[in-house]
C-alpha cells in the first residue's frame, strides 16, 4: 500500500496543517511499518503550469483528437503529473484555509491531473463519472480565523466543500476529515490543537484498513 502525503502549506514548520499531517503519517506508520509513503510538498516547483497549451491540449483530448505541438508538451507534463498522483492508493491531503478557498497551488494541481480519460470520464447523456476507483482520502483542514458557527464576519467555508466535491466527482467517496479551526484568532486554540492531534492519530489507525 502507498500512502501520497500532498502538502498545500508553503509554512513549513510554522504550518498547524502539517503538523497534524506529521502526527497522522507517524501513527500510520506505526500501525503499518511496511507502508510506503511519499511526500509531495506542491511548493517544490515540480507542479507544471496549466495554461494555454494545457488547455487546447485538454480540449482537444476532449473532443477525441490528437494535441500537437506545445499542447502535446503540455498534455505529457499533465499525464506524468497524473500517473504520480494516481499511483498511490491512500491520500492524505494537508490543507491550510486561503481566503475562504485553498492554496492557488493546490487547486493547480487538480486542473493540471483533471483530464478527460485520467479523473474522468463523460457520457453526454449521463455526465460525468469519476476514474479514480478504490482509493481513500483522509484531508486535514485548518483555518486561522474562520470556524463553524462564527458570524459572517469570521469567514465562509469554501475550502472543505470545494475539496470533498472535487474527490467524490473524481470517484473518491471514502474521505476522512480533520478539521482544526480556528487555530489563531481565539481564546483557547491549544484545546482544540490537541483534540486535532489525537483525532490524526486515532484516524490514521483507521484509515489503513481496507
Amino acid at each position: 500500500m502507498k500512502l501520497l502525503h500532498i502538502a498545500a502549506s508553503p509554512r513549513g514548520e510554522r504550518s498547524e496543517s502539517l503538523a497534524v499531517a506529521r502526527t497522522f503519517l507517524t501513527a500510520a506508520q506505526e500501525a503499518q511499518p511496511g507502508l510506503e509513503v511519499e511526500e509531495w510538498n506542491l511548493w517544490d516547483g515540480t507542479l507544471p503550469s496549466f495554461g494555454p497549451p494545457a488547455a487546447a491540449a485538454k480540449m482537444s483530448v476532449f473532443a477525441g483528437q490528437e494535441p500537437t505541438g506545445e499542447a502535446a508538451e503540455a498534455w505529457a507534463a499533465a499525464t506524468a503529473t497524473f500517473h504520480r498522483f494516481d499511483a498511490a492508493d491512500r491520500y492524505l491531503f494537508s490543507v491550510p484555509m486561503w481566503n475562504a478557498g485553498v492554496p492557488y497551488i493546490l487547486k493547480q494541481l487538480i486542473d493540471v491531473i483533471s483530464q478527460p480519460g485520467l479523473v474522468f470520464g463523460f457520457d453526454p447523456e449521463a455526465g460525468y463519472s469519476g476514474l479514480l476507483h478504490g482509493k481513500k482520502a483522509a484531508v486535514i483542514y485548518t483555518s486561522a480565523v474562520y470556524g463553524p458557527g462564527r458570524p459572517p464576519s469570521f469567514g465562509d467555508d469554501f475550502q472543505a466543500p470545494f475539496l470533498s466535491g472535487w474527490l467524490r466527482w473524481a470517484g473518491i467517496h471514502d474521505q476522512t476529515e480533520i478539521h482544526f479551526r480556528p487555530n489563531l484568532a481565539t481564546a483557547d486554540a491549544e484545546t482544540a490543537r490537541t483534540l486535532a492531534h489525537s483525532q490524526a492519530r486515532e484516524q490514521a489507525k483507521l484509515f489503513l484498513q481496507p
